[in-house]
């Protein structure tokens, strides 16, 4: 019996002593290779970034041509995209009542200076009479009746002339106004530019209250370009430039660049000159005002693109964009510490370029995983590769 008992507790132990061998054994989890990553030491760097705002282009002077009194084109003496001068004639409407009524006019002016030069004679033949007859009233020859009554003569002769007078200035003016409806008939440019779209052709009827102009000139030897900011985004805008007042502040404005349509940047540069003097109720915005040379024309009036104002960062901490993961609205990189990695909580000023600006988190120096960061946590132990941040942004794609 006893020796029954001692072979049941050999075979226990045996099973208990072959548990405990696989617990150990299943606790015991093998050593992992270190995971290899790409690694940047962070460095300071001077970068550019850039604000950039739809914009309009407009000539600095834009006039409609519109004409001054009714009448049918007879001639269009210019064509679309022309560049003319001041002055020029452009389109010329008929004018067979206007000429006659001209030289009617003219006729008016001749009769009335005849009429005058008849007036003068007779105020002359009235002042005669009563200059001789005064000496004989006063030596008594004759009475005084007839004195008098050359006098009142003479008062007539004078208002005649007066009135020949005002007929000869009406007259003019008649004509004056008759001879510039006829010179209307001839619609000139009121500046010099470029012409735009002509709106009315031979035979069509026009006149000065035309809702649409007949045509418009742009002066595109410099432009403009218009572009808005929302009012938080000006006052960030303001506080960020030196200068105790706006003026002062637009004065200390980098000068901007255009990118056009096609994204291509217009070769000049363009300064920051004004901006209105009070927000917009209506939508919120303030507008500014950019003043662009054209020496070549490349631009013209109605041109679209965006204004890009520079900013500059001295002495930035610069990391790539790959080594930058968001999590819950907080931005986040991987620190390496004793061959592992920590989740790091950081504050990006700006992005660009495929680089992440770094306002406060890390330090010069400080080693960062660089790429793959998506496949890394707290804790993980790496084997962290060297490279600079300028080849690991050399090799990002550009995020759209």
């Amino acid at each position: 019996m006893r020796i029954f008992h001692n072979r049941i507790s050999q075979i226990i132990y045996f099973f208990v002593s072959i548990l405990i061998i696989n617990a150990c054994g299943k606790n015991k989890e093998p050593q992992k290779t270190p995971k290899s990553i790409p690694a940047i030491e962070v460095n300071e760097k001077t970068v550019t970034t850039f604000q950039s705002f739809p914009t309009t282009i407009e000539g600095i002077n834009n006039n409609d041509v519109r004409a001054k009194i009714n009448g049918y084109i007879l001639e269009v003496l210019v064509d679309e995209g022309q560049h003319v001068t001041q002055g020029r004639t452009l389109f010329r409407l008929e004018t067979n009542t206007l000429g006659p009524n001209a030289s009617a006019a003219k006729s008016g002016i001749t009769a009335a200076s005849a009429n005058i030069e008849a007036s003068k004679a007779g105020v002359n033949a009235a002042r005669i009479e009563v200059e001789k007859l005064q000496p004989l009233v006063e030596k008594g020859i004759i009475s005084n009746v007839q004195l008098e009554s050359a006098k009142a003569n003479l008062l007539r002769a004078n208002s005649q002339l007066s009135q020949a007078n005002a007929a000869y200035q009406q007259a003019q003016a008649n004509y004056k106004g008759a001879a510039a409806n006829a010179d209307y008939s001839n619609i000139r440019a009121p500046i010099s530019g470029i012409l735009g779209k002509i709106n009315f052709r031979k035979g069509a009827l026009v006149g000065p209250s035309d809702p649409m102009p007949i045509t418009s000139i742009s002066d595109t030897r410099a432009l403009y370009a218009y572009f808005s900011m929302n009012e938080a985004e000006y006052l960030d805008f303001l506080n960020n430039i030196d200068g105790k007042t706006v003026n002062d502040k637009i004065r200390n404005l980098p000068m901007v660049d255009l990118v056009l349509a096609n994204e291509s940047i217009y070769p000049e540069k363009g300064k920051i000159t004004t901006v209105t003097g009070q927000i917009d109720p209506t939508t919120g915005s303030i507008q500014f005002r950019v003043s662009f040379p054209n020496p070549n024309g490349l631009l013209t009036n109605g041109n679209t693109g965006k204004i890009r104002i520079p900013k500059q960062y001295k002495n930035a901490l610069v990391v790539p964009e790959s080594a930058l993961y968001e999590q819950q609205g907080n931005v986040f990189l991987y620190k390496i510490v004793n061959d592992s990695v920590v989740a790091t909580k950081v504050n990006v000023s700006a992005r660009t370029n495929n680089m992440g600006i770094i306002k406060d988190g890390v330090k010069v120096g400080e080693k960062i995983a660089a790429q793959g960061v998506g496949t890394l946590k707290t804790g993980m132990r790496v084997n962290a590769q060297l490279t600079t941040t300028d080849s690991i942004i050399s090799n990002l794609k550009p995020k759209f």
